[in-house]
């Protein structure tokens, strides 16, 4: 008899979580202008709203952390940090920072001038928020494959080199680099193939665009490619990962994700101008070069966080625990952007809640459901958070409306899988009842879902 999945880690220590009723989730979702983000965390059940920084670390980071230089310059730490990101990338050049946003703050802050137009396989908010606040314009170039939710195909997360290169076509000389995001988060969770790593950075080199990689997920990117890309098979995650990196210029990374850590990130390159160019940047922003926005202790975690999460065990556990949802999700005919991705599922909302119009905004409304349903809080990744074009101020509507349950890395059992199967079964069968969805009464001028306020239409 073959023996049954297990995980690859066993717990040493739990927190309690607390359930609520019905009346007071439709009080506090009230209270929280039905925006996931407002909500308190001892008001949720089962926190799906992101994987960055919510995961658990091990025994072996903890013990690191006892052990952490927290000197101002020259920290130990770092060293330590630094070393782990060169054997896994490549990368000589390391400055850390706070999180993954910083990161792109400090480098985007070097390389963005108004007017810049910067292509990417789907940008994030964050990222799309970076280039748009320094008046440049975030060109989306993922491929058309990507926009429908049902097909299966294996690397969703992909560029159009025919969208790149007209990009490149009509801009050059303007534009300073080109994003690639592994794994491509907006569009689903999915990945991003090693030949099209490949064809993607030959491209933007041969209009000598350089290439920096939103690194996230690097290492669930990786895992895609050994199991399902030919000739990868037989080659471990950081042989893979190593060769990802070889391609592309730099790297941004929220280590808060495959780094296994609560807080921090880091730019790597081998471009020594870029390097002292975001130094400048460094110092005011984020901290001294050896330690940015992090504390020593935090680095020393990250450099066995890193470590650990490029062994293909771990991924293997973490990613088999997504596809259990998604395989829950198939018995109760839930759709979601298939194949099911590296971190999440993302539900397709535009077919499930089909009497709510889009200007009602069916993600959003579906997440707030959920929440009501089982106290469950996911994130919408849909037309909230497109926000509205820069120069029309239009409500971005041609993408995909997603919600996104994100799985926290080693934080919750297959238990928890079944109950949030359940509950959205629930609210799967009762769809053709929901004919309305949400109004925005207040939004930011930019990424404005983590503050947006919203009140129910009836």
């Amino acid at each position: 008899m073959e023996l049954p999945f297990a995980e690859s880690w066993k717990i040493k220590m739990v927190e309690p979580i607390k359930k609520s009723t019905r009346e007071e989730r439709e009080k506090w979702l009230e209270e929280a202008y039905n925006n996931i983000f407002m909500l308190k965390s001892e008001q949720v059940y089962i926190d799906l709203n992101t994987d960055s920084g919510t995961g658990s670390m091990s025994d072996r980071q903890w013990s690191a952390m006892m052990m952490g230089d927290e000197s101002y310059s020259g920290s130990r730490s770092f060293f330590e940090f630094k070393d782990m990101v060169t054997k896994i990338t490549g990368f000589n050049y390391v400055i850390p920072t706070h999180q993954g946003r910083a990161a792109e703050n400090v480098l985007f802050s070097y390389l963005v001038k108004p007017g810049n137009v910067v292509p990417g396989n789907a940008h994030f908010d964050t990222t799309k928020g970076h280039i748009e606040s320094r008046k440049a314009f975030a060109i989306d170039v993922t491929t058309d494959e990507a926009k429908d939710t049902q097909l299966e195909v294996p690397f969703k997360g992909n560029v159009s080199l025919e969208k790149l290169e007209k990009v490149l076509k009509e801009n050059q000389g303007n534009v300073p680099f080109m994003v690639l995001t592994v794994t491509n988060n907006t569009v689903g969770g999915q990945p991003v193939s090693m030949q099209n790593i490949k064809d993607t950075c030959a491209l933007c080199h041969k209009y000598g665009v350089p290439v920096n990689m939103d690194s996230a997920r690097f290492a669930e990117n990786a895992y895609f490619i050994k199991t399902r890309e030919k000739g990868y098979e037989n080659k471990t995650i950081k042989e893979i990962a190593k060769e990802m990196f070889s391609y592309v210029d730099s790297m941004t990374m929220s280590a808060k994700k495959d780094g296994l850590v609560n807080m921090g990130g880091f730019i790597a390159t081998n471009k020594e101008d870029w390097y002292e160019g975001a130094k400048r940047f460094c110092i005011p922003f984020e901290g001294f070069l050896t330690y940015g926005g992090m504390n020593g202790r935090d680095m020393a975690a990250l450099a066995v966080g890193l470590d650990e999460n490029t062994e293909f065990d771990m991924l293997d556990t973490r990613i088999q625990q997504v596809q259990y949802l998604a395989k829950k999700l198939d018995e109760y005919g839930i759709p979601y952007q298939r194949p099911a991705g590296g971190h999440a599922i993302f539900v397709d909302a535009d077919k499930v809640l089909t009497h709510v119009p889009k200007e009602e905004f069916p993600a959003q409304t579906l997440t707030c459901e959920l929440y009501l349903e089982a106290g469950i809080r996911a994130c919408e990744i849909g037309y909230i958070l497109a926000d509205r074009d820069p120069v029309t101020r239009e409500n971005r509507f041609g993408g995909l409306d997603f919600v996104r349950l994100c799985i926290p890395r080693r934080v919750y059992t297959n238990n928890h899988m079944d109950v949030i199967a359940a509950a959205l079964k629930n609210v799967y069968d009762r769809r053709e009842t929901i004919t309305r969805g949400l109004e925005i009464t207040w939004e930011a001028e930019l990424m404005r879902h983590f503050t947006v306020k919203l009140k129910r239409l009836k």
